[in-house]
Parts: structure tokens; sequence; C-alpha cells
């Protein structure tokens, strides 16, 4: 064993001649365990909720979603999108005619986003895994049917079970407006309810489903407002993203007059915020972590000031300088070592415990119960190494000031 670190040990784990310096020292390594364990919980967290947010996102956000560049409506009969129906990675091919509607039921009445889509919508986005009532049905035989979002239920006060049907009602674009009866230019489609869905608190006040014929007759539309594409496992990347080799030939091959978005830039904003968002938390936590460390500091100039007998006698048995200011540089890393491994340790264990039995609940009605937290090494590395720069910096200054 080096006897610069045999002294430093020594100087760290026996027992001091002032004992408040011994109670700075304990004080300085609990600040720091307490720092990196509160890191690790707080980002583990963090990384629960991204992953919570980008689940339920990217479960109803296609792979590719094909728009047009320019107008609200386009048609897919090309001998592009043709070619795209019969590509063997293209797993589902779904056409979609997206309008504001009005819908009434009895006494109630809303404005709603109404999509239309196939019969197999349902099974192909996803979207059947969140029905609460009913089922995600286009078609019951040759009757036509309509799934509602959540809240839109609730404000039409709508049960699947009813029977009575919903009118979905739009303004005629091509019908004569006759002044002396002006609802005659409205277009009428009743239509039972076969489920309800509820996904997050923007889509459960937004969306209704129903068929895309259904939709097109009611608005006059015979085209589409969307193109969603859902690959096999083959054509996507390993974080699920569409490989940009794909998106690219697609988007050559439709040319200009089409936008083609993957499933990060469909919701760019929300990614852009998350991220954002913790780079925020690190560096507020790291800044934290540097006024946990000034106790350290404070611990290590002590020792310096009430160990001058000993740097005296290290220099009378030949010590140079620069070994001795290694002592007590190797005490500060030590102190802050001891602090980050029991700290990080913590740490973990707490979010296993949190990740196993859901201890700490979160209040409210949420898609989960507890608090979601969900370890990333590559975080629990840049803990480690952040904090240990700053253990060496904080190390360093008393030292160097110290001893001459």
């Amino acid at each position: 064993m080096k006897p610069d670190f045999f002294i430093a040990k020594r100087y760290l784990f026996a027992r001091k001649s002032h004992n408040v310096i011994n109670i700075i020292s304990i004080i300085s390594a609990a600040g720091i365990a307490i720092g990196c364990a509160a890191l690790v919980i707080i980002l583990s967290i963090y990384n629960g909720f991204d992953t919570l947010v980008k689940d339920l996102y990217d479960s109803t956000s296609p792979d590719l979603l094909i728009t047009p560049a320019k107008g609200k409506t386009f048609s897919a009969d090309t001998e592009a999108f043709r070619a795209l129906r019969s590509d063997a990675t293209v797993a589902s091919f779904s056409e979609i005619l997206e309008e504001n509607v009005f819908l009434m039921y009895g006494d109630n009445h809303t404005v709603v986003t109404a999509r239309g889509v196939d019969r197999d919508y349902g099974v192909a986005s996803g979207l059947d895994g969140y029905i609460t009532s009913g089922e995600f049905l286009m078609y019951e035989g040759d009757s036509p049917r309509m799934v509602l979002a959540a809240k839109i239920s609730g404000t039409l006060a709508v049960n699947v079970r009813f029977l009575t049907p919903i009118s979905a009602i739009y303004p005629s674009t091509t019908d004569t407006l006759n002044i002396f009866n002006p609802a005659s230019v409205l277009r009428t489609e009743k239509i039972f309810p076969s489920g309800i869905i509820s996904v997050d608190e923007n889509f459960d006040g937004k969306y209704v489903f129903m068929p895309r014929e259904v939709l097109g007759a009611l608005t006059g539309h015979d085209e589409v407002s969307c193109v969603e594409l859902r690959f096999t496992p083959e054509a996507l990347s390993g974080d699920g993203i569409v490989a940009s080799s794909v998106q690219k030939n697609i988007a050559k091959a439709l040319g200009d007059d089409f936008v083609v978005r993957n499933r990060y830039q469909q919701n760019e904003s929300l990614y852009k915020v998350m991220r954002y968002e913790k780079l925020a938390v690190y560096f507020i936590l790291i800044f934290v972590m540097l006024i946990i460390s000034c106790n350290a500091l404070g611990s290590l100039s002590m020792l310096i000031i009430d160990k001058k007998e000993d740097i005296e006698i290290l220099k009378s048995m030949g010590a140079t300088k620069k070994q001795i200011r290694r002592i007590f540089r190797m005490e500060g890393w030590m102190i802050s070592l001891l602090g980050i491994v029991i700290g990080i340790a913590l740490g973990l264990l707490i979010c296993f415990l949190q990740a196993r039995f859901g201890i700490v609940k979160l209040p409210g009605n949420f898609v989960v119960d507890a608090y979601p937290v969900k370890v990333q090494w590559s975080d629990v590395t840049l803990v480690f190494l952040i904090v240990a720069a700053i253990g060496a910096i904080m190390a360093q200054l008393p030292v160097k000031s110290g001893i001459k």
C-alpha cells in the first residue's frame, strides 16, 4: 500500500483529535450520499414518466404519417400509394378522413373531430386496447357504428347499451341555402355507438371514430386526409422509429406534394420539451450537489489546519510538498467517493422497491397507481462521473491554498 494512500485512509477512518472535524467529514459524506441518491431517484422517476408518456403516444401514433403538403385531402388511389399498400414491410395501410362534425344526442350536443377509418383500424392502430366499454367496431353486420372518446361520451351522456342513435351533422357544401328552411343544407347520419375509448386527456375530449364511407357521405369528401403506415420490425430501427432510409425512399416516391413524418416528427414538440426538461433537472441537481460538496471543502480545510504538526513531521521525514498535497487530496476524494457509492446504492435500492412494490402512490386518477421508475445506467454513470469531478475540484482547492 502506498504511504500517501495509507495516511489518507488513516485520517479518514481513525479517530481525529477534534471530534468536530470527524462530525463534519461524516456530514459531508452523508450530504453527498443524499444528493446522489436524490439524483438517481429523481432521474429514474423522470425516465419512468418519460417512458410512460412516450409509450402512450407511440401506441397511438403510426410509424409514418403521410399528409398533403397543401390542402386538406388527397387521393390515395395512385401508383405510388398502390406500391406502398403492397409493400411486404408495411404491416398496415390505413386511409383516414378527418373532419369536424356536430354530434347531437337528445338535448346534448358538441363539436368533435371525426375520424373516418376502415374496419380493421382498431386492431392495426392498437386503439382497441384502450376501450373502456363496448368494442372498437366500425360495422355490426351492415350497420355502421361509432366509437366515442370518454369525455365526449360524458358530454353527450351516451352509453353503448342505449337504443337511440347519435346524430352526426355536417353542413352541405353543394346544396343551396334556403332562407325559409336553413336546416335543409345540413346533412345528418344516425349512428349507434359501439364503444367508448380513453387514451389521455387531450384525446378523450377530441375524437370519435366512424366508418370512412359514412363520414365521406356526410361531408361530401371522397378523398382522405392522411395515410397511416405501420411497419414490420425489419423496417424499424433499434429505438422503434422507422429507419430513415425507408422514410426517405417513401418521401421520394410520393414527391413534393406530400409530407412524410415519422413517430418522432409527429410529436416533435413533446419530445423536445421532455428532453429540455431532463436537461434542466440535470443542471438544477448538479447545482445542488455543488452546494452540498462545499461541506467536503470545509471539512478538508479544517483537517489541514488540525494536522499542521503532522505536515511538519512529514516534511522533516523527507516528504515533498507534492506528496503531502496528494495525501489530503486523496482524503477529499475518499469522502466524495464514499458518499457517491453509498448514495447511488441507496438510490438504486429505493428505485427497486418503488418499481417492485409501488410504495409511493400517485394522487388522483392516472394511468398508473404509483410513481413509475426506470433506471438508466447511463444516468447512473453520469451521476457518478459528475459528482466525482465536483469532489475532485473541491478537494483541490483547500489543498492548494492550505499547504504551501
